[in-house]
């Protein structure tokens, strides 16, 4: 993979979706740009460090206004809602599922007051951190996320599945069920049934292996949303990188192994 074309292509996608949005006259660098490095970062999936330190020391011609690095990491913090634009849109059918992220090994529980993760089970296992709730469309694109700490329920994430009430009817496992009752365009599936639900899996892999979503370092709210927000717009972008090409059963195959770094 040639990466200075991949940023190149990158960032020439991302500035036709974002014609709406202006650059303030104070501004060092263009929206187009900060969610273009937003995206990388989020596909780099390195610490904040170690990713600056890439980017300046390889690609600083590519941005040559880039800022400090914590100047650019709150830029991320205070911008990432700009990553919308690269959001899918709903389709009649859809699939939701959550998807644990660890802040902190499990034995370290307790010790700083700078933890902002919660213990809760993940893949039958303890986790302290946070929880990524997706929906996707029938071809596997991200058309909307939420996250909340690792402790929370499935149901807390209901609110995602309404906004979409009147325009997708939503797939689920038992776990998004709710004695109080559930949105109207939920269709809980037993294991075993409606295993086209099976698409989340693999767009979860591919954020844990490419990506390497299952892990995270950050110590505000702010900086997670920020980094997952970056990385639901990177995964869409790189995605459909070559157009969408469904083959002679409707079935679209994903992948964006070809981009890791």
């Amino acid at each position: 993979m040639n990466i200075e074309a991949t940023i190149t292509g990158m960032f020439c996608r991302i500035d036709d979706m974002m014609t709406g949005i202006r650059k303030h006259p104070q501004a060092l660098l263009y929206p187009s740009e900060v969610v273009t490095l937003g995206c990388l970062f989020a596909l780099k999936g390195k610490g904040t460090r170690a990713f600056y330190r890439w980017i300046r020391d390889n690609y600083r011609y590519l941005f040559p206004r880039l800022p400090s690095r914590t100047r650019l990491f709150r830029l991320f913090a205070k911008h990432w809602d700009w990553s919308k634009q690269l959001l899918a849109d709903p389709t009649v059918f859809g699939v939701i599922d959550a998807y644990g992220i660890e802040f902190i090994h499990p034995i370290r529980e307790g010790r700083s007051d700078r933890q902002i993760g919660k213990k809760g089970m993940s893949n039958h296992r303890w986790i302290v951190g946070g929880k990524l709730c997706l929906l996707l469309n029938k071809w596997g694109f991200v058309v909307g996320w939420e996250c909340d700490t690792a402790n929370v329920s499935d149901i807390t994430f209901h609110p995602l599945i309404s906004e979409v009430e009147d325009r997708m009817i939503v797939f689920s496992d038992t776990a998004f069920h709710a004695k109080e009752g559930d949105p109207t365009n939920l269709k809980l599936c037993p294991k075993g049934h409606w295993n086209e639900r099976m698409i989340v899996e693999t767009v979860l892999s591919m954020l844990t292996v490419v990506c390497h979503f299952k892990h995270m370092r950050h110590y505000v709210w702010s900086a997670v949303k920020a980094h997952l927000a970056f990385g639901m717009g990177l995964f869409n972008l790189l995605a459909q990188w070559d157009g969408v090409e469904v083959d002679e059963h409707g079935f679209l195959a994903l992948s964006i192994a070809e981009f890791s770094l």
